[in-house]
């Protein structure tokens, strides 16, 4: 393992193109968002469930690691997607699936009980918004924006949860657009987001820097020819390392790895090529 400057930022690639970088973007939750920490844990309940009740599933212990697998897989991809595949695997095992529609809004329905508090409560002032902030983040945002870096919002979340979320922290100013899963769903990808930023600022894909938490955004990066920072936020302890986070990160093929932006400072200077 090499870190940077004695920091906690690993360098999994250290033949990247620094200095070029123009415009960030962001995934949202786990990345720069704590308030929905813990989703996969009401996620895999609720899959384990519908897939317990297919006519020829596997035993419990199986099953689990199964919709683990899963889970870890499609972390960052839009939420109907992650239902759409639910409903594959019912078919898969002999069932009759709902529409995936129907699985996500019972999601939904069950993770908004798990942090309708936290919302509700950042909105009152009766929590601190920075406690569901990843350490450092609003910090390294400014820095981004005081070296005219254009930095954009793009979440596998529904783009009204996206939104409201980021209001309630704070956030939204500090970037030109907020992306999130939309009903039409060949209208939004990551993919798409960063092709878009990309084309229409006639750059190479060295002049993106892409921070996330998610297989996806990574992967989307890389493919792109930006830079990647692997963000392996260990969301219940924050400033600690998640380290199958870290695993998944580096096999998308993040260049970087951080624990959260505390350390920004010396990650800016990385990035800019100093």
């Amino acid at each position: 393992m090499v870190w940077l400057s004695g920091s906690r930022i690993e360098i999994i690639h250290e033949r990247v193109a620094r200095g070029h970088i123009r415009h960030a973007l962001f995934d949202f939750d786990g990345t720069l968002s704590l308030i929905r920490e813990g989703w996969q844990q009401v996620m895999a309940p609720l899959m384990l469930e519908i897939l317990s009740g297919a006519p020829c599933h596997e035993q419990e212990t199986i099953l689990a690691a199964v919709v683990q697998e899963y889970i870890d897989r499609t972390t960052g991809i839009q939420t109907i997607y992650q239902m759409m595949g639910l409903a594959d695997m019912v078919r898969e095992r002999g069932g009759e699936p709902l529409e995936p529609g129907a699985y996500k809004a019972e999601y939904l329905t069950r993770l908004w009980h798990h942090i309708a508090h936290r919302v509700q409560g950042i909105k009152s002032g009766t929590l601190a918004r920075e406690a569901f902030l990843l350490p450092g983040a609003e910090a390294f945002l400014g820095a981004l924006r005081r070296h005219d870096i254009a930095c954009y919002l793009a979440s596998g979340t529904d783009v009204a949860f996206v939104r409201d979320e980021a209001t309630a922290l704070g956030l939204t100013h500090y970037f030109r657009a907020i992306h999130g899963a939309l009903d039409n769903l060949e209208a939004y990808s990551k993919a798409q987001v960063i092709a878009d930023i990309l084309s229409a600022h006639g750059l190479k894909g060295n002049a993106l820097v892409t921070f996330g938490d998610g297989f996806v955004e990574i992967e989307n990066t890389v493919a792109a020819g930006g830079l990647a920072v692997g963000v392996a936020s260990d969301e219940r302890n924050p400033g600690g390392v998640d380290a199958w986070k870290r695993e998944r990160l580096i096999r998308a093929g993040a260049q970087l790895i951080i624990p959260d932006f505390m350390e920004w400072p010396i990650l800016l200077d990385y990035l800019m090529g100093a």
